[in-house]
């Protein structure tokens, strides 16, 4: 084995048994992969923040790497990601934008923050419609009573303002049109965001 080969995964080597003498071209593609994939373990793991990714990153000097951990980074954005996650990998993002040869921050900031927008619109949409329904539960008594079959008997349990909410049809229909709406616009901003990286 050569020594770059000693850098390998053992899976990484096993394929490389497998499909017999790579390219020098092929290896290094490997060995850039085996990279990007332990800098942004140790990313989302915590062990490194955005600033300790930068540094390693500049110290490698490859711009095929910066486009490969930025890009995964940004396929890493989720809408259910919590605002500490998705600032995290904003300043990631931002930071390897810093090292290219041929920046394009200020676009790829502004989409970052339409994202950020986006989920933040999002929660408080849901918020104010939440408590739009509870006001509703609140003044009517019958939306926090429901009926149980037991059997042969028929029960009428009372709920709590928010167990009354969550049985509604119009809480349950209003939750699935904001995801399927908002889902859909967070995947064009996450595919605007890819064009502008470089």
């Amino acid at each position: 084995m050569g020594n770059w080969e000693k850098d390998l995964s053992p899976i990484a080597r096993e394929r490389l048994a497998k499909i017999g003498e790579l390219t020098q071209e092929e290896k290094e593609k490997m060995l850039d992969s085996e990279k990007v994939n332990s800098l942004l373990s140790e990313f989302y793991q915590g062990q490194i923040d955005p600033e300790s990714l930068w540094k390693k990153l500049k110290a490698e000097g490859k711009s095929s790497l910066l486009r490969e951990v930025q890009a995964r980074l940004v396929d890493s954005l989720s809408f259910g990601s919590t605002p500490a996650e998705l600032q995290r990998k904003r300043d990631g993002i931002l930071a390897i934008e810093s090292l290219k040869k041929e920046q394009n921050t200020s676009t790829i900031e502004l989409n970052l923050r339409r994202i950020e927008d986006l989920q933040k619109r999002h929660g408080a949409e849901i918020e104010q419609a939440y408590n739009g329904i509870r006001a509703e539960v609140e003044r009517n008594p019958r939306l926090r009573v429901k009926q149980v079959q037991q059997g042969q008997n028929t029960m009428v349990v009372q709920l709590t303002i928010d167990e009354a909410i969550k049985q509604l049809p119009q809480w349950r229909d209003f939750l699935s049109n904001q995801e399927k709406r908002y889902s859909q616009e967070f995947g064009r901003a996450i595919e605007r965001l890819k064009r502008e990286l470089k």
